[in-house]
């Protein structure tokens, strides 16, 4: 079973991730409070996704992540897209960051970034910042329904791996675990969203999910993303203990979230994410990065640090 990972894991340990990209999206004067958030710029204005893409890799990242974390089938169904069109649009985020990744590479010597398409939570689709909270009104069956044709709509679209993130509930890890060990070819790392160092969102325990990801083997690294960084050191540590596999790191900047206003609170510092990088590294982290409200200083900062 190839891992895409593994080239970078064998020749440096470690792997750049890129960061926010509806954060960086927004910076750029684009309006996102939308059901869609940066997904609506599938149809609008491709190019500014794909500058943002361009703008990660030029400041390290060994991945990218495509635009599809608010995308679904269901999604732009409910905006008046027809099941053909909401597939096309699934389609192009990947396509996107293909395009931009083979651009930059054009002529460089430098290792083949990847590209990951993000499937977000469910709560991402209900846009009611449920990702925050885990609290949800479908079952496992009903959990599994709805991620299933996105998940293969991606997959069909030749993405390096797939990465399930924000995962901010038990039963959600079990129903993305269910979908990936059906699909032998499929790759994806799986990262959870957390309350505090050792519970998801709707309050279950962190190092369990992190055991029933890690039985497929579809999962080529776990860990946590879109969590006030100073819980990192702590999920990690309880990730190590109950999985060899390669751990994950892309917090957020440090901003809290409040879904009713939706709006960031509190302060960013890029200046210092070279430092927590190495502190995540310490405590086992291999895929390091950021999420909301980070950007392309902060991956350089990460980028010098880790080499």
């Amino acid at each position: 079973m190839d891992d895409p990972l593994a080239p970078f894991l064998r020749g440096r340990g470690s792997l750049v991730l890129d960061g926010g990209l509806a954060t960086e999206l927004e910076r750029a004067g684009f309006d996102l409070d939308h059901p869609l958030w940066s997904a609506r710029l599938l149809s609008e204005r491709p190019e500014a996704i794909a500058a943002v893409h361009r703008a990660y890799l030029e400041a390290g990242a060994d991945c990218i992540t495509t635009a599809s974390y608010q995308a679904t089938i269901a999604g732009f169904a409910r905006m008046g897209a027809t099941t053909a069109e909401a597939e096309g649009l699934l389609r192009r985020s990947v396509e996107l960051a293909l395009e931009a990744r083979d651009s930059f590479r054009h002529g460089r010597d430098r290792q083949r970034p990847l590209v990951a398409a993000s499937i977000g939570p469910y709560g991402a689709f209900l846009a009611n910042g449920s990702e925050y909270t885990g609290a949800y009104d479908l079952d496992l069956e009903e959990l599994v329904a709805f991620h299933s044709p996105r998940m293969a709509v991606l997959l069909e679209a030749r993405p390096d791996l797939l990465a399930c993130e924000t995962i901010p509930s038990a039963v959600e890890a079990r129903a993305l675990a269910r979908l990936l060990s059906g699909r032998h070819h499929a790759r994806a790392w799986v990262s959870f969203s957390c309350r505090d160092g050792s519970r998801l969102w709707d309050g279950s325990s962190f190092a369990d999910s992190v055991a029933t990801v890690a039985t497929v083997p579809q999962v080529v690294a776990i860990g946590v993303n879109c969590t006030a960084p100073s819980h990192v050191q702590d999920l990690l540590r309880a990730a190590a203990a109950v999985t060899e596999k390669p751990l994950v790191a892309y917090p957020n900047s440090g901003e809290t979230y409040d879904a009713a206003t939706r709006t960031w609170r509190g302060l960013s510092d890029a200046l210092d994410w070279g430092d927590r990088a190495l502190a995540w590294r310490d405590a086992g982290a291999r895929l390091i990065g950021g999420c909301c409200r980070t950007g392309p200083d902060h991956v350089s900062a990460v980028r010098r640090s880790l080499g």
